[in-house]
């Protein structure tokens, strides 16, 4: 009975239910754990972020200046084969332009027009000078009588020779009878047929006509020694005479003007029927078949080109190997006048004045540190440089030799595989360091 009084009372309601309250576990909304996990999730990016950007501020912190890596370019420093060359814009001209000038005061007449395409040996122009026509024929006539005078005198000769001769030989004659009638005195004498006086007057006889025989000869020799020297004297009269009216000839000649090369007509510098002066230019021929470049080129590179050297002509996209022909030795705004020649056949389809790009190779060298070339060398004096390196671009002292047109080589201050700035430097200022962005 008590026992079941016992169990009555434990169950019953009198004695109260025991609940579960000592072992529920209070648990949060889903909402609370999300906005945890986006927290620290946020916490994280900015603790990941923060690693990043450090370095890069301090870098920036670091860094004088600031740019864009789209406002520079930056090329590499390589080792190779450098060839020093020079640039130049070039004019096409042709080799052989000759300009024919007028022989002499007259009026022009002009048989062709600026274009026209000539001959060797064509009639172009003609010159009407009456006064260099009427020198020549006063010229001609004064020739023909020096000439006639000489011819003259060379008879004259003759004859004076041929009475000197005679002379010569009447007194041959004379000393041959001097010497008979000497003989015949003696034999007299010797018999005593004659007396004393007339064998001394045919001994006397005899002496005589050998003085006149020997002055004779001597005048004879004489005389025909002064007759050569006047001779001499008018042939080289007549012989001048000659030259000049050979030349008085060439200038008429020359008033008939032909084309000395096959080509075209360049231009012309008078009008039809006009009066020129002696030696006023009249007209250019153009030689097609022969060209040439003109170039300029800076005063700089003067020591260095000579005449020889190679170069290349580009033209319609093609490149013609040619040779530098000639240098001007004069320097005019800074510049040098040079010819470049086709050192070939010259590409068909080239025309007077055309422009062309000329690239004189001035030398080679193998194994040579260098960079491409740029702004850099200008405004830095090429004695800066900035090398870029991880975002950070730092001013460097450097040393460079011989440059071309598209790189330059580097004797000190850069190292085989090192990035530089090549665009131009003004706008740092001498910063030491730059940093880049991106």
């Amino acid at each position: 009975m008590q026992l079941a009084s016992k169990n009555s009372e434990s169950h019953g309601p009198a004695a109260g239910i025991r609940d579960t309250s000592r072992t529920d576990v209070v648990i949060e909304r889903p909402a609370s754990r999300r906005r945890l996990l986006v927290i620290l999730t946020a916490l994280g990016a900015v603790l990941v972020l923060a690693l990043l950007v450090y370095p890069l501020l301090t870098r920036w912190s670091q860094a004088e200046a600031t740019v864009s890596r789209d406002r520079i370019r930056v090329a590499t420093v390589t080792r190779g084969d450098f060839v020093r060359d020079v640039g130049a814009s070039g004019t096409v001209v042709a080799a052989v332009s000759p300009t024919m000038f007028a022989a002499a005061e007259g009026t022009v007449t002009l048989h062709i027009h600026a274009g026209d395409t000539v001959q060797k040996g064509d009639l172009l122009a003609e010159i009407d000078s009456p006064d260099l026509a009427s020198r020549l024929q006063q010229e001609q006539s004064s020739l023909q009588s020096a000439e006639t005078e000489f011819e003259r005198q060379r008879i004259e000769f003759k004859r004076r020779q041929f009475e000197n001769q005679q002379t010569i030989d009447l007194a041959q004659v004379r000393i041959t009878a001097a010497e008979r009638e000497l003989r015949r005195a003696e034999a007299a004498h010797k018999a005593r047929a004659i007396s004393v006086q007339d064998y001394e007057k045919a001994r006397d006889d005899v002496d005589t006509a050998r003085l006149e025989i020997r002055h004779a000869q001597q005048n004879g020799a004489l005389e025909a020694e002064v007759m050569e020297f006047e001779l001499r004297t008018n042939e080289l009269a007549v012989e001048r005479q000659k030259l000049l009216v050979a030349n008085l000839q060439r200038q008429v000649d020359q008033l008939h003007i032909v084309s000395p090369v096959t080509g075209m007509i360049g231009n012309l510098m008078v009008e039809q029927k006009a009066t020129v002066a002696r030696n006023q230019p009249i007209l250019s021929v153009v030689d097609l078949s022969a060209f040439e470049v003109e170039i300029q080129v800076p005063e700089s590179y003067g020591d260095t080109i000579s005449l020889g050297i190679p170069a290349e002509i580009s033209f319609s996209g093609q490149t013609y190997p040619g040779l530098v022909t000639a240098i001007s030795p004069e320097v005019q705004n800074n510049q040098l006048t040079g010819r470049v020649r086709f050192n070939g056949d010259a590409p068909g389809g080239l025309r007077q004045n055309q422009r062309v790009s000329v690239r004189i190779v001035l030398e080679s060298s193998n194994d040579v540190l260098m960079v491409q070339r740029g702004p850099f060398l200008d405004s830095g004096g090429g004695r800066v440089a900035y090398v870029l390196n991880d975002g950070i671009a730092e001013r460097r002292q450097i040393r460079v030799g011989a440059s071309s047109i598209n790189a330059v080589q580097i004797l000190d201050g850069l190292q085989e595989g090192e990035s530089i700035i090549t665009s131009s430097l003004s706008q740092y200022d001498g910063a030491s360091t730059v940093y880049v962005t991106d």
